[in-house]
């Protein structure tokens, strides 16, 4: 398992500012030296956003264009966060604040706190879910487990959302939000959750937004004092913000617009904690000079891997497929997707392990696999299938099957049915073993049809479900087998699942699993009903789906392997069919082929400008070839010349001296190095391309709007042959 990019350990950083620049392709490029106003960059999966994004931030501090104390990027987890200052720490960017959200407002609340409120700063609690126990204790509500860790994401929805607690009811229903418990009941433990932090003077992590967006709002001042100290900001994940980092941001920025955002619509899989993409495709509305970037270059996966992802969002539906990318594949040609349909679940989890085993046996390291599925419940079934394989594992972003707090109690329940059951009037009129096991966990929680909704409910429900359904199979295995038995081999089964937890496969819910990758991806449980899981009914939850698979599928680099079963258990009736997604994909299916790729087509938007003498913007960029030899160029050096370094040069070196000295007095007058004017790769170009007026000008790579606005009259100028005046900007 590794991050979603790449980087050597101990690289030697750059030695210039031009140098940060090089090895990025055109549109990574754009990115990097796009420095002012509003940029919109809109990167599909593994096309290099956290590489395009830091070398901008380090191109931008190398050029003494950017100091690092000013800037501020934020992004949504530790870990990205972490790569971040690592890469820009390579770049030879330091001092560069790279936070999350939450850290960057928990900094700027612990300093202001003394002077906008005074006294301690109420206490961080790390988990609010006690508290909120607390509350319903005290609104004389009960809650299980699984309602109080659904009860607590409703609370934590509606603070990132801005909704008080007497305006929840009429918000979640507007939402379409399936509420656990009675709105009325859920708003009034919100209203007394609130004030039980109050009393015991507590603050949660939304709190750390919601009080320093209280502070900005009100205290121009601090504002004032914040806005002095961070001057560009860059937001990765922009299609995950909520409504209130979206507000904070706000306040950060003020009147400005030096702000750069990075975000994937079709990889907004996250809307039930209140993430959305709107801000993201609004961007350009809110900012209606803002430069747009489509990166499209898919570094990360082979063709076959991506012509399966593109595919997918084909298909799709709504606002955020009208703003989808067509990706296209750098990487050599790889094996097609591996399509298997298999009679059962366990047969299913047994062909992926014995494969498993077989990539292993022929070299490809055990962290380099990935098993990727729905939901946490499903995970029990392939930990049981690679420790019978002798393949070590590892769980992501899930407990161990058997150390699930319900599947722990619910052990103890049946223990003690198989210990006293003749005691137990639940068993009463029960004989056979499976409905011996549906009477004592349906005192655990367990129905005969699964709960709506999805959250904490509906995975303790799916828990004690794969427990009803081993024991189904474990009487039909062995017939005659009692409650003891079960109870037997589930200790056996737990014991047998401790394997090591460092290079091993890794088992990893779909959710989970953003933001990484592998050389190997297994897609497990393809099938409806879980891709798209059952609850999913409207067209919107529909299309949270299809993005989820679609971010799993680009999670492989190499070799993706995507299975289903026809029925649960072994000797079940084979009434499942393959996800709805795969029409059209797989070999032998049928189904809509999509919609044209227009819309992912990379390159750059340039925003308007109402200057009539403004060059006119650039709405796409093709791919950058050689104008000698027509090659396709990829070092950013021969981008800049347009040409091939071994190709002939028809560049004027008399025109290019008189560019050099012009280009040192401009250097020496605003105090910057030479080549923050322009590079010599640049000069050349120029120097080749003897531009006559400001469009061919602005062909030119690294002649952006802001050059050519300062220093297009003088080249032009100096390329006719004129003479230009020794002052600043030729004045």
């Amino acid at each position: 398992m590794t991050a979603a990019t790449h980087s050597t350990l101990f690289p030697q950083a750059p030695d210039s500012a031009d140098a940060v620049l090089e090895g990025l392709d055109p549109e990574q490029r754009e990115v990097a030296t796009a420095l002012h106003g509003p940029v919109c960059v809109l990167a599909g999966a593994g096309t290099g956003k956290t590489r395009a994004i830091t070398h901008r931030i380090a191109y931008g501090v190398r050029a003494g264009i950017l100091q690092p104390s000013s800037v501020l990027a934020v992004t949504f987890t530790n870990r990205a966060a972490g790569e971040m200052r690592g890469r820009l720490r390579q770049l030879g960017a330091t001092g560069v604040q790279a936070r999350t959200f939450h850290s960057a407002a928990l900094r700027q609340l612990q300093y202001f706190w003394p002077k906008a409120v005074g006294g301690s700063m109420p206490r961080l609690v790390d988990r609010k879910i006690q508290l909120v126990a607390d509350a319903a204790a005290a609104c004389r509500i009960r809650l299980d487990r699984g309602e109080l860790r659904d009860v607590t994401g409703e609370i934590e929805w509606s603070k990132v959302t801005q909704t008080v607690p007497a305006d929840y009811a009429p918000a979640a229903a507007k939402a379409g939000r399936e509420a656990p418990r009675d709105p009325a009941e859920i708003a009034q433990i919100y209203n007394v959750y609130e004030d039980l932090k109050r009393d015991r003077s507590v603050m949660d992590f939304e709190d750390v937004l919601l009080l320093t967006v209280g502070i900005l709002q009100d205290r121009h001042d601090i504002a004032d004092q914040v806005r002095s100290q961070y001057q560009h900001f860059v937001v990765d994940e922009y299609q995950d913000v909520s409504p209130l980092q979206q507000r904070l941001l706000e306040l950060w920025l003020g009147e400005r617009d030096n702000l750069c955002v990075v975000g994937d619509a079709s990889q907004t899989i996250y809307s039930f904690t209140g993430a959305t993409p709107d801000h993201l495709l609004d961007f350009r509305t809110r900012h209606p000079g803002a430069t747009v970037v489509k990166l499209v270059r898919d570094y990360r996966s082979t063709p076959q891997v991506v012509h399966l992802a593109n595919g997918l969002l084909a298909q799709a539906r709504g606002r955020a497929a009208d703003h989808r990318l067509e990706l296209i594949s750098q990487r050599d040609p790889g094996p097609e997707p591996v399509y298997t349909e298999y009679t059962d679940e366990p047969a299913e989890a047994e062909g992926a392990a014995r494969r498993i085993r077989e990539l292993m046996d022929a070299g490809v390291p055990a962290s380099e696999i990935a098993i990727l599925f729905r939901t946490n419940s499903q995970s029990e079934t392939y930990e049981q299938a690679l420790a019978d394989a002798g393949v070590p594992y590892q769980l992501r972003g899930a407990e161990r099957f058997f150390d699930r707090p319900e599947v722990r109690k619910a052990g103890i329940a049946l223990r003690g049915a198989a210990r006293f059951g003749g005691n137990d009037a639940l068993l009463d009129d029960v004989v056979d073993l499976p409905s011996q096991v549906r009477a004592v966990l349906s005192g655990e929680g367990w129905t005969t049809e699964p709960p709506a909704g999805s959250g904490a409910v509906r995975e303790r429900w799916e828990s004690l479900a794969a427990l009803v359904n081993l024991a189904h199979d474990f009487a039909a295995a062995k017939p005659g087998a009692t409650l003891a038995d079960l109870v037997a081999e589930l200790d056996e089964r737990a014991n047998a699942q401790h394997a090591p937890t460092v290079q091993g496969v890794t088992l990893a819910s779909l959710h989970s699993a953003k933001g990484l990758e592998w050389d190997v991806v297994f897609l497990v449980g393809v099938a409806e009903g879980m891709m798209p899981i059952t609850y999913a009914k409207t067209d919107e939850q529909i299309e949270e789906e299809r993005r989820l698979l679609y971010v799993g599928v680009t999670r492989a680099r190499q070799h993706l392997h995507v299975s289903w079963a026809l029925t649960r258990a072994p000797g079940g009736r084979p009434n499942r069919r393959p996800s709805r997604f795969l029409d059209g994909l797989r070999p032998g299916s049928t189904g809509t082929t999509g919609r044209a790729a227009a819309a992912g087509s990379g390159g750059v938007e340039r925003g308007f400008t109402s200057r009539p003498d403004a060059a006119p913007r650039r709405t796409q960029r093709s791919p950058a070839r050689c104008r000698v030899c027509g090659r396709t160029l990829i070092d950013a050096g021969e981008m800049k010349l347009m040409r091939c370094e071994d190709c002939p040069s028809d560049m004027d070196e008399g025109l290019y001296e008189r560019l050099r000295e012009w280009r040192g007095v401009q250097a020496r007058l605003s105090g910057q190095p030479d080549f923050c004017v322009f590079t010599d790769r640049t000069l050349m170009a120029i120097a080749e391309a003897e531009p006559t007026d400001p469009v061919e000008l602005s062909r030119i790579p690294g002649v952006l709007k802001r050059k050519l606005d300062r220093y297009g009259a003088d080249v032009l100028a100096i390329c006719a042959g004129q003479e230009v005046e020794d002052g600043p900007d030729g004045e």
